[in-house]
């Protein structure tokens, strides 16, 4: 019997293992991958098939050497399908099509998250994809090399979406992006979605928005996209980025609950509601430090904090998840977009009388050459004057990752806005002004919001 079993070799999976050989080496550990790559950086995925890097085997966070090497056992390509809790017990298929069961002590699930398929028919087409996992990563890969396609659609302009946009550009590609809802990137307001529609347009992406797609069709090589207002897009592969679902048929063979999105019920310390059995990652509800209720929010992140966390409790640890503020970046042609916190309109979905700031400011001082508009949306409680969150538009060059990070920083200990202003950051004229944008940002809400008196 393995002591402890973990199910999942992503993330959350590996992080879990590695915190108990930590704590106590000489712990039995086993993760169990349903594939044969362990700890892969999924997040990489647009930058492999886009060419920028150009070695799949680079993407390994580690390799399966190197976890092996602290001590921890892997089972590769084999897929867990049910469990017994009360046998304490799991059952398991092998790649060559063996069943057999896996005693275990205790127990984490960090089976992840897979890609949401949309109710629409002509999924099956050769030619249409998904990217969740580096095998969806090798049949793109696969059909590019063989096919050598000019003409792409990506249905979703969320993080993936947009980001295959670019690698798809940088490949030459001739990319139309369609996205149901009325601009890109609905995780930041559509005043700045709109400057990345702007920059995927200046690039040569076709962008669509307000419209569902009704189906793929399929004549000879050729697909088509149909849209429901009538639009019909040919191309010659179509990559489906409609967002992410947590899997939790796992869990729920073993009569465990689900909570926020659907995804598996667990508390602060990472357990389920089932003796000796903990869940972590992209498959779990998440604990959301400013709401302070759970949500569903899957990141890279979050799930190597949350395995962190679990594998130290499964020892026996008191250890609690401190919290996701959905703090998030990404990269879309030569812009950088990123976000932390809450929006006006989520803050007002709690209660919250919220005021959001903008500003645009350049990202250093302008007299150093190469200078650009850095677009910051600053947003706090008109009464008690505290930090609800921002969102920061600018080049790839101007800091943007920094500069949320300051303010994720601030909303983790719970800051007031004007708080912002205290702070002493680095100041040179190629990166910065002696005020931070991000703290003229403060100033200016502190001025959209003059008279308050706060707490």
């Amino acid at each position: 019997m393995s002591r402890f079993l973990i199910i999942g070799g992503s993330d959350a999976g590996v992080s879990a293992a590695l915190r108990i050989k930590e704590i106590d080496p000489k712990a039995a550990v086993t993760v169990m991958a349903a594939d044969a790559y362990p700890n892969f950086s999924i997040c990489g995925l647009p930058f492999y098939l886009s060419g920028e890097v150009a070695d799949w085997r680079t993407l390994a966070h580690r390799t399966a050497e190197e976890i092996t090497r602290h001590g921890i056992d892997l089972l590769l390509d084999h897929r867990a399908l049910a469990i017994d809790p009360q046998a304490r017990q799991v059952q398991v298929r092998s790649s060559d099509g063996n069943n057999r069961r896996i005693g275990y002590g205790k127990l984490l699930i960090a089976t992840g998250a897979e890609s949401a398929k949309p109710p629409f028919e002509g999924l099956e087409n050769p030619g249409v994809f998904f990217l969740r996992w580096m095998d969806d990563s090798f049949a793109v890969k696969g059909f590019m090399d063989q096919e050598s396609p000019k003409r792409a659609v990506i249905i979703g302009g969320g993080y993936i979406g947009l980001e295959m946009a670019d690698a798809l550009t940088h490949k030459g590609m001739t990319v139309t992006l369609l996205e149901f809802a009325p601009e890109v990137l609905t995780t930041l307001d559509p005043e700045l979605g709109a400057l990345i529609r702007a920059e995927l347009h200046a690039k040569g992406v076709r962008v669509i928005t307000g419209q569902a797609v009704q189906r793929i069709s399929r004549n000879g090589n050729e697909l088509s996209v149909h849209a429901a207002a009538g639009d019909t897009v040919a191309a010659d592969m179509v990559l489906v980025a409609a967002g992410a679902r947590p899997a939790t048929q796992l869990a729920q063979s073993a009569g465990i609950g689900l909570g926020a999105g659907k995804a598996i019920l667990v508390d602060r310390h990472m357990a389920t509601q089932t003796a000796d059995i903990w869940a972590a990652g992209d498959c779990v509800q998440t604990w959301h430090r400013i709401l302070e209720r759970h949500v569903y929010m899957p990141l890279g992140t979050t799930a190597h904090k949350q395995g962190r966390v679990a594998g130290e409790n499964m020892l026996g640890g008191a250890c609690e998840f401190q919290g996701s503020l959905g703090t998030q970046v990404v990269k879309v042609l030569d812009r950088v977009a990123a976000r932390t916190g809450l929006r006006e309109i989520e803050a007002a979905e709690v209660g919250l009388d919220a005021l959001t700031a903008p500003l645009t400011s350049w990202d250093h001082k302008v007299y150093y050459p190469g200078a650009t508009a850095l677009h910051i949306r600053l947003t706090g409680d008109r009464a008690s004057g505290r930090l609800l969150g921002a969102q920061l538009v600018g080049h790839r060059e101007s800091e943007v990752s920094k500069r949320v990070d300051i303010v994720a920083t601030a909303l983790y200990h719970g800051m007031a806005v004007k708080e912002l202003c205290d702070l002493d950051l680095s100041y040179t004229p190629p990166l910065s002004s002696p005020w931070d944008p991000v703290q003229m940002a403060a100033m200016q809400w502190m001025n959209l919001n003059r008279g308050a008196t706060f707490k």
